[in-house]
Parts: C-alpha cells; sequence; structure tokens
C-alpha cells in the first residue's frame, strides 16, 4: 500500500512539473470545421475588421460611416470611376492566378513581381524598337515575349530547387530585386530617352504598342476573365491539373504513382511566371503606356494574401480580387476627400487585412491553454 501512495505521489509530482514546463498556451491544429461554422467565422472576422478600422478613423476625428460609404461610392460612382477600379483590378487578379498554380504545388513563388517586371522588359523592347510593326502581330509578338520572360525569370528558381534543393522563397524574392533594378539601369542607360530632363525615364509607348480599350479600359480585363476560367478547368479538370495537386499533398507519393516530379516542377513554375509576365505586359502597354519601375507596384506580394484568402481557388480569386480593388481605389477617395495622408489610408487597409487573414488562421488552428488536453490526447 505504500508502495501504491509512493507511486500515485511521484505520478502527481511528475504531471505537475510537465504542466509548469507547459507553455502558457500552445496553438494546435484543428478539427475541420463545417461549411456553416467557416463562413461564420469569416462573417466575423469581417465585421471584427469593419469595427476596427471604424474606431481608427473615429480617432482621428471622422464619422466612419460618411467614411465606408465614400470607400464604396468612391470605387463605383461613375463609369470612370469604375475603370479606374478595374484597372486597379487586372495585373492583382493576373498575378494571384500565376502564384495560385506554384501555391498548389506546394512551391513558395514569391517572385511574381519580378516576373511581372521581367514580362514587361520584354515586352517593352518590341514596344520602343518595332513600333512600326503591323498593330496586332505588334501586340501578339508582345504578349508571347511578355510570357517568355516571366516563365524564364520563373524557371530558374525552379531550376535549382529540382536540381540542388534550393530555398525558393530566398530565391524568388531575391530575383525581384535584381529585374527591379535591371529597369533602373535601362531607365538610364541604354533605353534612356534623349528627351528627358534631370532624371532617367523610358519614352512613352507609340500608340501603335498600345493595347486597345473595351467600354473604356484596356482590353486586359478580358484576358484576365478568360484566365479565370482557363485555370479553373486546367487546374480542376485536367490531367496536368491533377499532378500539381498530387506533388502539393507529396511528392513521394506522386514519384511511386509514376509522375516525373521534375517535370512538372520546372512546367509549373513556367506558367507560373509566364501568366504574371504577361500580367506584366498588360500593365506596360495598357495601363501606364511606357516600362517604369513601378509597372508591378507591389501587385506580386499583394497576389500572394489574395490567392490564400481565395483558397487557391480561381473563381473566388476573382471576387477577393475585385473586392481588393475596390477597397484601394475607394482608399484614394477618402485620402482626396478627407484631406488624409496616404499612410492613414494605408493603416485603415492594414486593419481590414489583419482581422481577414486572422480568421484564417482561427479556421486552420486553435489555442490550448496550459493543462488542457488536446482532442485525441
Amino acid at each position: 500500500m505504500k508502495q501504491n501512495m509512493d507511486r500515485q505521489s511521484s505520478e502527481s509530482a511528475g504531471v505537475h512539473i510537465h504542466r509548469r514546463n507547459e507553455p502558457l498556451l500552445r496553438v494546435v491544429k484543428r478539427s475541420e470545421l463545417t461549411g456553416r461554422q467557416i463562413i461564420l467565422l469569416r462573417l466575423l472576422a469581417a465585421l471584427l475588421a469593419l469595427a476596427a478600422g471604424g474606431l481608427f478613423i473615429l480617432c482621428l476625428g471622422y464619422n466612419p460611416f460618411t467614411v465606408y460609404a465614400t470607400i464604396l461610392s468612391g470605387a463605383m460612382r461613375s463609369p470612370m470611376a469604375i475603370q479606374a477600379t478595374v484597372k486597379i483590378v487586372v495585373p492583382l487578379l493576373i498575378a494571384s492566378l500565376g502564384v495560385t498554380l506554384a501555391f498548389k504545388m506546394r512551391f513558395w513563388n514569391i517572385g511574381a513581381e519580378g516576373q511581372m517586371i521581367m514580362g514587361a522588359i520584354f515586352a517593352s523592347y518590341f514596344a520602343l524598337f518595332h513600333a512600326d510593326w503591323n498593330h496586332w502581330v505588334l501586340l501578339a509578338v508582345m504578349a508571347l515575349t511578355g510570357i517568355l520572360g516571366g516563365a524564364l525569370w520563373g524557371l530558374i528558381p525552379a531550376f535549382f530547387k529540382a536540381k540542388y534543393g534550393t530555398n525558393e522563397t530566398l530565391f524568388t524574392l531575391m530575383l525581384n530585386y535584381i529585374a527591379l533594378y535591371l529597369v533602373s539601369w535601362l531607365q538610364d542607360g541604354p533605353w534612356r530617352d534623349p528627351g528627358s530632363q534631370g532624371f532617367g525615364k523610358i519614352a512613352r509607348f507609340d500608340k501603335n504598342a498600345a493595347l486597345n480599350k473595351v467600354f473604356g479600359v484596356h482590353c486586359g480585363w478580358i484576358v484576365a476573365l478568360v484566365l479565370v476560367v482557363v485555370f479553373f478547368i486546367y487546374l480542376r479538370y485536367t490531367k496536368q491539373g491533377y499532378e500539381i495537386s498530387v506533388v502539393g499533398e507529396s511528392q513521394e507519393t506522386a514519384r511511386y504513382a509514376g509522375m516525373n516530379v521534375r517535370k512538372i516542377l520546372l512546367r509549373t513554375m513556367a506558367l507560373s511566371g509566364g501568366v504574371c509576365g504577361l500580367g506584366g505586359m498588360l500593365q506596360a502597354a495598357g495601363a501606364d503606356i511606357t516600362l517604369t519601375m513601378g509597372v508591378a507596384g507591389g501587385v506580386g506580394f499583394t497576389a500572394i494574401i489574395v490567392a490564400w484568402l481565395s483558397q487557391l481557388n480561381p473563381m473566388t480569386i476573382l471576387v477577393v480580387s475585385a473586392l481588393f480593388g475596390i477597397l484601394e481605389k475607394g482608399s484614394s477617395v477618402v485620402q482626396s476627400n478627407f484631406g488624409l495622408s496616404t499612410d492613414c489610408a494605408d493603416v485603415l487597409q492594414g486593419i481590414i487585412l489583419f482581422f481577414i487573414l486572422g480568421c484564417e488562421f482561427f479556421i486552420r488552428y486553435r489555442f490550448v491553454g496550459r493543462g488542457q488536453k488536446e482532442r485525441g490526447e
């Protein structure tokens, strides 16, 4: 009996020490939620985002309801405002579709920014030096070379990942800066506009090299919508789309099933970079009508957020990209109407995104307090 008491005492002491060494809170994977629970959680996140943003606006001395109404009306109040919103959405939508391909394969492509820039550079060569070609031939060549530029920039990290197992996150990130400073070199060097005064810039494209407009917006929006449908079919109903999903789940399983993982990796990153490169071409020839260091303008990084918020679903990406476009265009109107600084508009967007992204965390994980057991323990 004494031995039993001693054993119980030692076990109790062991449990006590174990619990004392546990962190106060632990993050554990949540059991799968139902569709209704996920919708309710996302609605709650949206309400909290609006409430927190409203509190920030109130602290600035403005009526939150008035500011939110201005964001919506600013993006949709007139045909010209809608056109400006669509121009924001187009490159974001295309870049989001591009990174979705890589993310489906669990290849962390953080280089959409650089791939867009390279697509714009390749296309700009023909816009600047072959502007006398037939209009449609020129645009077709610009589109193809834009895809080629982005694809090559995507293949570089894919090759080193497949051959040497390099870290694709850092590799693709660093390539962004190489592409950006390549534009800087071009505008101050071989492609510098002779008529520029004081600072280097690249000449505006000839009208023959500019994209045609449809309903007041360059035709890139039609290309973007077509890509949404194509990507939806490609990822869901084609053999290559299935291979991407299998490689993303487990490369070992893919190899066991007889799939050439290296080939799939290279092919998918070429497609991912090529689509982003096409987005860069459309931005240079459609919205900017020239090549500048701001041709990507941070879109490649925002596309990562859009793709994950959309659960890598092309149709959902269309909706989320549109909401981002409305928020960005509306925030610029709020900035001008209320005299807010750019920083205030960015903070408001950041607050809203913080809660929306936080919601995705709580869909997948939950906190467990010290001494509490996880389900299944």
